[in-house]
C-alpha cells in the first residue's frame, strides 16, 4: 500500500471512529436514543463542530430566520431577552449537554425570539435546515421530538413507569380506555310502561344487573338495577305487575362514548352507582357496570369506597388506608396520570372524613346544630397525596355573636373527636392548629366571612400566608351552600381590590424554583443532611399552586383545583394557550416525581418526605425536572410583569 494509500484508509478509519463515537455520544440523550441508525448515522454524518466562547452570541433575532439546528456537546447556552420590567436582559433558559435547540423557530422558518449566547466555553453540533427536513421527514421518533418537544419526553417517562408498575403487578390495561370500548353495545332496555315482572325477567334471561328504561327515541328515562330490586322486595308495597316506571331510578348518570375508564370509575366512587350509561346525541349506546370496571383494572375501586363509607368502627377505616396505597401503585400500572390519582386519592379520603364523623356522631351524639365540615389547602383543591396532613374547620349558621358563641360550644367537643379519629386513620394532626378543634377554625359563616374579608384588607403576612391555605376553600359533609356563598364573596371582595392582588403576587415569588444561573438544580441540607436536596413541593408546585390562585381569584374563576383553575383562564385568555399547556405539562410531572417517591418512601417504611435529591434521577427526569422548574419561572415572571414587581 502506498503512503498515499495509507494515508487514505487512517483519514478513513478516523471519520468512522469520530461518527462512531458521536452517535455513541448521542445516544445517551432523548429522543437521539430512540432512532434508527441509519437515521442517527445520517444525523452525524451532517454534523459540523463548532465552538462558541463564554459570552458570544451562538443565534439572535436580528439574524433572520434560523439555518441550523443546534445540539450542545459540550458546555451551557442560556436563552436571554430584553427584561420585561427592568432595564439590561434576563436568562429565561439554559440548555446542557444533549439538548438541543431552536425548534420553534425552525419549524416555523422564523427567526428566534430569544438570543442564544454561550453560558461558558461550549461545543454545538450543527445540523443544516436542508438535512435537518430530510431527517424530520425519515425519523419518528425524530419528528415526534421536534414537533412536541417536552411533551414527547413526557410520554417517554410515563411509559417507563407504566412499565415498572406492570412489571411489578402483572397489569395489562389503562384506565384511559374509551367505554365504547368496554361498555355493553346493545345494553338491555324496557319502554316506561312495562309490568315490573317482565322487566325483572328480562334482566334474569340477558344475565345482566340492570335494564335502562327508553322512550321511542332511545332516550334514558330511568334505570333500574339488582338493588332496587332488593328495596322493592324488603319494601313489599310494589306489586310485580306494577309500571317500571314506578320504580326505577329517573334520571340515570351518563357520560359520553368517548369518555375513559377512570371518569366511570370516579362517577361510581362519587355517586355510590354500580352502572354508568353511554349516551350520544340524546341516545343510549352502551352500559358500563362496576363488573366491566373491574375486568379491566383488576382493582375493585368502587368497592373499597363502599367499604369506606359503610365501615362500622374508625379502627376499620385505619386499617383500610393500605388498601389505598396499594391502588395507587395499581393506578400506575394501568396509566392513571398524577391528576386522576390525586382526585382518586382525594375522592377516598373525602368517604373517610364522611365516615368518621357519621361514627363520632353516633359515638358522641348528634350536637344538635346544623354544621359543614370544611377543607382546605390540598385537600380543597383535591390534590391531596399518600402524605397529607390536616386543614379542616366547620361552618354553621348563627343570629348573632352570642349565638355563634353558644353554637360553637356544643360543636367544638365533636370537632376535636372528629381530628383525633382522622390522626387514627393517617391524616396528620396539622402542626399549625389548622383543624375543626380549634375555636379559630369553628366559625359562623358571618364569622367565616369578615374574618376571610380582613385577609383582604389587610394583608400582613399572616393573612397572606392565611389566604394561600383558606381560600381554596371546599364543602366535604353537611350542606354546600354556605360554603358557595362564601366563596362567591370572597372573589368579589378579591377581584375589586388591586392592592391584595399586587400583594398575593408578591406572596407568590417568594418560593423561587430550584434551578440556577450557573448549575443545573440549586440545592440545600435541611436538619444538617448529608445531602443537598430540593423541595418538591414548596419549590416545584407551590408557584404553580400560587399563581394559579392569584389569577383565578382575580378574574372570578370560581374553581379550586390548580389544573382546572389553569384551563378555565387560558379559557378566558388570562393565561395564552401555549403557556397554560406548558404549565400543566410541568406540574404533572413535578407532581408525578413527588408521588413516585412517596410510594418509593411508603415501600421502605421511612417517613414521607417531599425532599429529593435530583442526582438520584435519570438523565432523562432531570431534563424534564429542570424544565419543569423553568416553566414555574415563567409563570412567575409574568406575574411580575402583570402587577409591576
Amino acid at each position: 500500500m502506498s503512503k498515499r494509500d495509507a494515508l487514505a484508509e487512517a483519514g478513513k478509519t478516523a471519520v468512522l471512529q469520530n461518527i462512531h463515537g458521536l452517535m455513541e455520544f448521542l445516544r445517551k440523550f432523548p429522543p437521539f436514543n430512540q432512532m434508527e441508525n441509519a437515521h442517527l448515522a445520517f444525523l452525524v454524518e451532517h454534523c459540523q463542530l463548532r465552538f462558541y466562547s463564554e459570552g458570544e452570541s451562538i443565534i439572535k433575532p436580528a439574524d433572520g430566520p434560523v439555518q441550523h439546528f443546534y445540539i450542545v456537546k459540550q458546555g451551557r447556552v442560556v436563552g436571554e431577552r430584553p427584561h420585561t420590567a427592568r432595564r439590561g436582559t434576563e436568562t429565561t433558559f439554559e440548555i446542557t449537554t444533549g439538548e438541543c435547540f431552536p425548534l420553534a423557530a425552525l419549524l416555523g422558518e422564523r427567526a428566534t425570539r430569544t438570543e442564544h449566547r454561550a453560558g461558558e466555553d461550549t461545543f454545538c453540533l450543527l445540523l443544516g435546515k436542508d438535512a435537518f427536513v430530510r431527517l424530520f421527514a425519515q425519523s419518528t421518533p425524530f419528528r415526534d421530538f421536534a414537533l412536541r418537544g417536552v411533551s414527547s419526553l413526557l410520554d417517554q417517562v410515563n411509559q417507563q413507569v407504566q412499565l415498572n408498575a406492570v412489571a411489578d403487578l402483572g397489569a395489562q390495561y389503562s384506565l384511559d380506555t374509551p367505554l365504547r370500548e368496554i361498555a355493553m353495545q346493545q345494553p338491555v332496555t324496557c319502554p316506561p310502561d312495562t309490568p315490573l315482572r317482565a322487566a325483572v325477567k328480562r334482566m334474569h334471561e340477558a344475565h345482566v344487573g340492570s335494564i335502562v328504561i327508553v322512550d321511542a327515541h332511545q332516550q334514558p328515562l330511568g334505570i333500574f338495577t339488582l338493588r332496587d330490586l332488593r328495596r322493592v322486595i324488603g319494601e313489599a308495597s310494589v306489586g310485580l305487575e306494577q309500571p317500571i316506571a314506578e320504580v326505577m331510578t329517573q334520571r340515570p348518570f351518563y357520560l359520553a362514548p368517548q369518555a375513559s375508564a377512570f371518569d366511570a370509575a370516579m362517577a361510581m366512587t362519587e355517586r355510590h352507582i354500580a352502572h354508568v350509561c353511554l349516551v350520544e346525541h340524546g341516545r343510549l349506546t352502551g352500559v358500563v357496570s362496576e363488573r366491566d370496571l373491574f375486568s379491566l383494572q383488576r382493582v375493585d375501586l368502587v368497592h373499597l369506597a363502599r367499604t369506606i363509607r359503610h365501615a362500622g368502627r374508625v379502627e376499620t377505616l385505619a386499617a383500610l388506608r393500605s388498601d389505598i396505597f396499594r391502588l395507587v401503585d395499581s393506578m400506575l400500572a394501568h396509566g392513571a396520570s398524577s391528576t386522576q390519582i390525586t382526585r382518586l386519592i382525594t375522592q377516598l379520603n373525602d368517604h373517610t372524613v364522611c365516615r368518621v364523623i357519621e361514627l363520632c356522631i353516633e359515638e358522641l351524639g348528634d350536637p344538635g346544630v346544623p354544621f359543614t365540615w370544611l377543607c382546605f389547602g390540598s385537600e380543597g383543591r383535591r390534590e391531596q397525596t399518600l402524605h397529607t396532613d390536616q386543614d379542616n374547620g366547620i361552618l354553621f349558621g348563627a343570629a348573632s355573636p352570642a349565638e355563634a358563641a353558644l353554637l360553637r360550644g356544643r360543636l367544638l367537643p365533636l370537632a376535636e373527636r372528629i381530628n383525633q379519629a382522622l390522626a387514627q386513620c393517617g391524616f396528620s394532626l396539622c402542626p399549625g392548629g389548622i383543624m375543626a378543634g380549634n375555636p379559630e377554625m369553628c366559625l359562623s359563616a358571618d364569622e367565616w366571612a369578615r374574618r376571610f374579608s380582613g385577609f383582604v384588607r389587610e394583608a400582613t403576612p399572616e393573612n397572606l400566608l392565611g389566604s394561600t391555605i383558606y381560600f381554596d376553600l371546599r364543602a366535604v359533609w353537611g350542606p354546600e351552600e354556605a360554603c358557595e356563598r362564601l366563596r362567591e364573596r370572597l372573589l368579589d371582595e378579591v377581584a375589586g381590590n388591586q392592592i391584595f392582588q399586587r400583594q398575593m403576587a408578591a406572596n407568590a415569588l417568594r418560593q423561587r424554583p430550584p434551578v440556577g444561573r450557573f448549575r443545573d438544580f440549586v440545592v440545600t441540607r435541611q436538619n444538617g443532611e448529608s445531602t443537598a436536596t430540593l423541595d418538591l413541593k414548596v419549590q416545584g408546585l407551590t408557584p404553580f399552586v400560587d399563581g394559579a390562585r392569584l389569577l383565578a381569584l382575580a378574574h372570578g374563576v370560581g374553581a379550586t383545583a390548580t389544573l382546572e383553575r389553569l384551563a378555565e383562564l387560558v379559557r378566558l385568555q388570562v393565561i395564552d394557550e401555549q403557556d397554560g399547556a406548558a404549565y400543566e405539562e410541568a406540574y404533572h410531572f413535578i407532581q408525578q416525581t413527588r408521588m413516585q417517591q412517596h410510594q418509593l418512601q411508603a415501600r421502605r417504611q421511612q417517613p414521607y418526605s417531599n425532599r429529593l435529591d435530583p442526582d438520584d434521577l435519570n438523565h432523562l427526569d432531570r431534563r424534564i425536572l429542570r424544565e419543569s422548574f423553568r416553566q414555574a419561572q415563567r409563570l412567575q415572571s409574568s406575574l411580575a410583569l402583570r402587577y409591576q414587581l
